[in-house]
């Protein structure tokens, strides 16, 4: 038999994928895969239900439909400060994963180099495999992750032609604040590099941080592809609705992988999302204090137990300190928390550029009765009782 791509074994297959499939097997809690427990906003789902039986079932232009474009615009146009064109510069995907791969094979030609800050969500590091491209990592020290813009320019000298930001960023929860992100923005100028934004979690922001869209900043739209979803911010990740906001001469090579990859998102979901884009602060506000909520339930509940953790300051994520548990792997301390105590968080290891293995990934977006259980079973697991 001929031999399979060789770039199969540059990159493993996903360990939030893997976690959920031991977690179902054991029936275990599921803190792995970032997927809320409860439901989505109800006009949401009623609209849905509403549009099952209207005449939305076939293809939608390969960009989007036009009123989920237009909801687009306006919302970035809001963000941004200035006006998004609704035809020309949106893009809407199968989800943010999907965009960003998209954006990546738009940009870059075999043998380049991406710039990405570790820890980072692990699809980054497959992507850049996947199109061959070389990424250079910018480490962010934990328990702070401050940035060194220092550290930024080392990498940008190796002649990169992008950089990916997140923000807030997956695992951490950093939210990257105005300074940061100018300190960045005159480095993407002075090595004329282009940025690639990921803020799914932009509307889970916690007090007193503060949300500033990249391509917002002067100078940067002509240079930024700004990826986002609907999928955290209104408990749908299983709709995989993405989309891509940025100048009309990078979108319009965006489309055409978008187009190859997928042709379009589903039609029906688009028509429905409508809904979505359509809502007032208030739920933006109610979604904060929801969140807010279980990640004071889970971070005060994690200093009781005394399990060291980070606090994060935007999205739905915690790093937890497993080092005191004399695991050499790890991996190998994620099964044991399923297998022994149900629980199912990431292994941290495949967050970070240099691997380190002290720290598990859990997500919050549970319900405050299912996050009360973790807790009962961590502290089980501090005084070494399985369940």
């Amino acid at each position: 038999m001929q031999p399979l791509n060789r770039r199969n074994n540059l990159f493993l297959s996903s360990r939030i994928r893997e976690m959920t499939i031991l977690a179902n097997e054991h029936k275990a809690i599921n803190l792995a895969q970032g997927f809320p427990e409860f439901a989505p906003p109800e006009k949401l789902t009623q609209t849905l239900e509403k549009i099952s039986t209207e005449k939305v079932h076939q293809y939608a232009p390969n960009w989007g439909i036009s009123e989920l474009r237009e909801k687009i615009a306006e919302k970035q146009s809001r963000s941004f400060g200035f006006t998004i064109d609704p035809l020309t510069e949106v893009l809407v995907t199968c989800g943010s994963t999907e965009a960003m791969i998209s954006c990546q094979m738009a940009l870059f030609n075999e043998g380049e180099k991406v710039a990405i800050f570790s820890p980072y969500y692990n699809s980054y590091e497959a992507n850049a495999l996947m199109t061959g491209v070389s990424p250079v990592f910018i480490n962010l020290d934990p328990p702070d992750f401050k940035l060194d813009l220092n550290r930024v320019e080392d990498a940008l000298k190796q002649g990169v032609k992008a950089l990916i930001l997140c923000n807030p960023a997956n695992p951490e929860g950093k939210v990257f604040t105005r300074d940061e992100l100018l300190g960045i923005a005159a480095l993407a100028e002075k090595y004329d590099i282009y940025v690639i934004t990921d803020e799914v979690y932009e509307h889970i922001i916690f007090e007193p941080h503060v949300h500033i869209n990249f391509a917002s900043l002067p100078g940067m739209f002509e240079r930024t592809l700004t990826c986002s979803s609907l999928s955290k911010t209104y408990s749908v990740t299983g709709w995989r609705l993405g989309y891509v906001t940025g100048p009309e001469n990078l979108i319009s090579e965006v489309r055409k992988y978008h187009d190859f990859f997928t042709v379009c998102a589903p039609t029906p979901l688009q028509t429905a999302a409508v809904t979505a884009l359509g809502f007032d602060s208030e739920y933006y506000d109610e979604l904060v204090s929801i969140y807010t909520q279980k990640r004071k339930i889970l971070t005060e509940g994690l200093d009781d137990i005394g399990i060291r953790h980070t606090t994060p300051q935007g999205s739905y994520f915690v790093l937890a300190d497993i080092s005191e548990f004399g695991y050499e792997s790890d991996v190998d301390f994620a099964h044991f928390l399923v297998e022994k105590y149900g629980i199912a968080g990431v292994p941290g290891s495949c967050f970070f550029a240099d691997r380190r293995n002290d720290y598990i990934r859990f997500h919050f977006a549970k319900n405050d009765v299912t996050l009360y259980q973790v807790l009962e079973r961590l502290e089980r697991l501090k005084k070494r009782k399985p369940l």
